[in-house]
Order: C-alpha cells, then sequence, then structure tokens
C-alpha cells in the first residue's frame, strides 16, 4: 500500500507539472490573435496602462485661448498603453517575427535567424507604447527620445524576489522597428545568473522621466516555454 501511495504521489506531481507548462503551437502557425495575445498579455509581455481623466469631464472649449481650445477636449479618460516585453525571450522574438513577415513573407528566413538567436549575456527589455489620444503618445515619444541613459542606470533595473537587483547597463531609443525602447542589463552577475527558476519573480522598473514610470512584475513559474526558461 505505501509503494502505490508514492506511485500515485509521483504520478500526480508530473501531472501537476505538466499541467503548469503550458503547450504552444508552432509559432509559424500563430493567428494575429495568437501574436497580440503574446506580445501584449503573456508570461513574457505585459501591459501598463495609465490613465488620464483630466479630460473626462465636460468644459467648454472656444477656439482660440489655451491648449484646450485649440486642441478640443474628449470629455473622457483617455489611456496610454506601455507595452512591456522580455524581447530576449524567444516567444517574443517569434512573435514579432509572425507580425513582420504576416506583411512581408520576402523576409521569411532572416526573421526565422531573428527568432532563433540567442544570448548568454543580456536581458533584453522592449518597451512600446500606443494611445488612441496623440496628446498622450506625442509627449511619451518624445520623453523616451530624450531619455538620459546615464541618468536611468541609477532609476532602471530588474529585481528579483529576494530583493536583489540589477542595474541598467545600456538604453537604445525606439526606432523604426516597431519594437520600441530597448533596456538591456547583464544576464550574468558575480558570474551567476541573475535570474534562475527559483527566483520567484522579475520586476521591471523604470522611471523615464518625472510623469513616466514603469513598473511591471513577471512570474517566473510562468516563464517555462518549451521545457526552457525564457526572459
Amino acid at each position: 500500500m505505501k509503494k502505490l501511495a508514492v506511485i500515485l504521489i509521483c504520478v500526480f506531481a508530473l501531472s501537476a507539472v505538466a499541467v503548469a507548462q503550458k503547450k504552444y503551437k508552432p509559432w509559424m502557425e500563430w493567428s494575429e490573435k495568437d501574436v497580440t495575445k503574446m506580445l501584449n498579455d503573456s508570461p513574457w509581455g505585459q501591459t501598463q496602462t495609465d490613465t488620464n481623466t483630466s479630460e473626462m469631464f465636460y468644459s467648454p472649449t472656444s477656439g482660440s485661448g489655451g491648449s484646450r481650445g485649440q486642441q478640443g477636449a474628449l470629455n473622457q479618460a483617455v489611456n496610454l498603453n506601455f507595452r512591456i516585453r522580455f524581447l530576449s525571450a524567444k516567444p517574443i522574438r517569434e512573435a514579432f517575427a509572425k507580425q513582420v513577415m504576416t506583411k512581408n513573407p520576402q523576409m521569411t528566413e532572416s526573421l526565422k535567424a531573428f527568432a532563433e538567436q540567442t544570448s548568454d549575456k543580456y536581458i533584453v527589455v522592449a518597451v512600446d507604447f500606443d494611445s488612441s489620444d496623440r496628446r498622450l503618445s506625442g509627449p511619451a515619444m518624445q520623453a523616451f527620445a530624450a531619455a538620459n541613459p546615464g541618468q536611468m542606470k541609477t532609476t532602471t533595473y530588474l529585481e528579483i524576489k529576494d530583493g536583489k537587483r540589477v542595474f541598467l547597463d545600456q538604453y537604445m531609443q525606439p526606432s523604426n522597428d516597431g519594437m520600441g525602447a530597448k533596456f538591456v542589463f547583464p544576464r550574468m552577475v558575480n558570474g551567476e545568473p541573475f535570474v534562475t527558476a527559483d527566483s520567484g519573480y522579475v520586476r521591471f522598473y523604470s522611471e523615464i522621466n518625472s510623469t513616466i514610470k514603469l513598473n511591471m512584475r513577471f512570474k517566473i513559474a510562468d516563464m517555462m516555454y518549451k521545457d526552457k526558461l525564457e526572459f
């Protein structure tokens, strides 16, 4: 009976592990919906939404005088979405590759190479943004373009559950590749991986300026992809 009990416990444990590791279909078969889900709402890509309520209530505007008069009032709350993604994680690169490949099939081979590349030196977080109101996206674009890498090295970091942090190594402004700004961190600290399966979570934090603060936490247990921890 004891032997049977041990066997059953092992079976249930293995079943729990199997359930925990979500199965993904091959990325070349992903639909547009699959790609969007991976980029914006997945273990490797999350969305931070900042809501501006200054236009929420009715206020008369005129044809002249003041920015509200010139731009018009929306009389509703508007959102600015920050898409925070682990670009160094394979599923995020696969999603970007599939997104571009759909419109440019002639780039298939180079995009496959991009999706398959790996780095044992760096963790890269990409941050893009979008809004239905250009009065929000415009200043955000200026903020990312004007961000000072030297200053951000003290206000931008990755943090794991035990409180340890690794600070920004390099910053790259948004370009025309559609991936947004890139924040580069060392993967190894004192000869050891900064993030491991036992890290609990990894939090990305960055102060772009006084008004844009990014803060997103990713659960390590959910970041298994094809039997490998991806981040």
